[in-house]
């Protein structure tokens, strides 16, 4: 994972809770709703950003909507000294959508989707070819009880000062 953004103030998670609710909000709505000056605003949203707070709208779109049914999980376990290697071999393949280093029996826990079942052994297959990785185990998901939030996140910071980290 890259670095992460620095500490967010109540201010900031206000101003990313009011962007959550209302993806399309002008800056002056912003500032409007949030009684704050539009430069503030602006600012806030610009530091924000380069500051790795705020993810693409990529992240937003969902896989099925292309066409991609089926999501899984692959653990990957590599050969010493190429989890570099292996996560750029990764992410040139399309229907990667996320990878992550891990402590224990796996070294890479591999977010994929696939058309359908054929799909996705051929993508399997690939990850397996790829040089430096020795073992895969893939489990289909089957259905997310919980998608990927921040709102309750938002709310603590926005409300409540965060806890020393």
């Amino acid at each position: 994972m890259p670095p992460g953004p620095e500490r967010l103030d109540a201010t900031d998670a206000r101003l990313l809770q009011a962007l959550s609710a209302d993806p399309r909000a002008t800056v002056m709505a912003l500032s409007q709703s949030l009684g704050l000056a539009r430069n503030t605003v602006q600012a806030r949203l610009a530091r924000l950003e380069s500051g790795g707070a705020l993810a693409s709208f990529a992240s937003r779109v969902r896989p099925e909507a292309l066409g991609y049914r089926l999501s899984a999980y692959v653990t990957v376990q590599v050969v010493q000294r190429s989890l570099e290697e292996v996560a750029a071999a990764l992410a040139a393949l399309p229907e990667v959508l996320e990878v992550t280093a891990l402590s224990g029996a796996a070294d890479l826990l591999v977010r994929v989707v696939a058309v359908d079942a054929e799909d996705l052994w051929r993508l399997t297959e690939q990850v397996l070819a790829l040089r430096g990785v020795e073992r895969t185990d893939t489990a289909l998901a089957l259905r997310r009880y919980v998608d990927h939030r921040v709102d309750p996140l938002l709310e603590r910071a926005a409300g409540e000062r965060l806890p020393p980290g």
